[in-house]
């Protein structure tokens, strides 16, 4: 039997798709994962990126130290989690949370500092604070980019997800270890297809996120929009 013959046969299998280690079940394991972690970055990274954007203050620093940290590998920061804490999901949130938070922070901070300085201006002269720049203004205009950073965070998470297995857990990466530790190489391509049409499914429902949460003229057709925030440097 063909590897290709091995994958149909693997889905078509009825005792695939049911119980403690059926697709459902580990689907949801997986997206649970990617869920917690996502919002705990989302909920770390955002307003830091928010008032370092804001203010200018610490802004570069702060960058620079979070993408420094995109060198560690994420399989060593499980790793090491586990050594300290056991195991558990503790070392994959860790893991993943850390995987997250620099394409939010950078895309957030880079939104913020990269509209012009004239409409800050301009709101300010209408009477408008600092906070109330930061929701009415700053945080409507810098919304694409940063929800550029949560797709990009998401995407990422979903894929390193597969780690939950190594410690011990659930998700779609059970199917890739056990597949490896039995030389079930069916069940590894099955489990990496699962992962990968996850990953798409994630990217498209973002999208979609993103575009209805984009302020109509700042959306794909309308950049030349004189409200469309000026970046100078590239996100994540």
């Amino acid at each position: 039997m063909s590897v290709l013959q091995g994958i149909v046969a693997w889905f078509a299998d009825p005792a695939h798709w049911s119980g403690a280690d059926g697709v459902p079940m580990r689907l949801g394991e997986h997206i649970a994962y990617c869920l917690l972690a996502t919002v705990l970055a989302t909920a770390i990274a955002l307003p830091l990126g928010l008032i370092l954007g804001h203010t200018g203050r610490g802004g570069s620093l702060a960058i620079n130290v979070s993408n420094a940290g995109r060198a560690i590998p994420t399989f060593g920061i499980v790793i090491l989690a586990f050594l300290v804490a056991g195991s558990g999901l503790l070392p994959i949130t860790v893991a993943l949370v850390l995987l997250a938070i620099p394409p939010i922070l950078t895309n957030t901070y880079v939104a913020v500092r990269g509209i012009d300085h004239e409409l800050r201006d301009a709101a300010e002269g209408m009477g408008m604070y600092g906070s109330q720049v930061l929701r009415q203004l700053e945080v409507p205009l810098a919304m694409p980019l940063i929800m550029a950073g949560i797709r990009t965070s998401a995407v990422q998470v979903v894929a390193t997800a597969t780690l939950a297995a190594f410690v011990s857990l659930g998700g779609l990466g059970r199917y890739i270890f056990d597949g490896l530790g039995q030389q079930v190489y069916a069940e590894v391509a099955a489990g990496a297809i699962l992962v990968a049409v996850l990953a798409l499914t994630v990217e498209y429902l973002l999208s979609k996120l993103q575009t209805a949460m984009t302020a109509r003229g700042l959306r794909s057709g309308q950049r030349d929009d004189p409200m469309a925030p000026k970046t100078t440097a590239t996100p994540a």
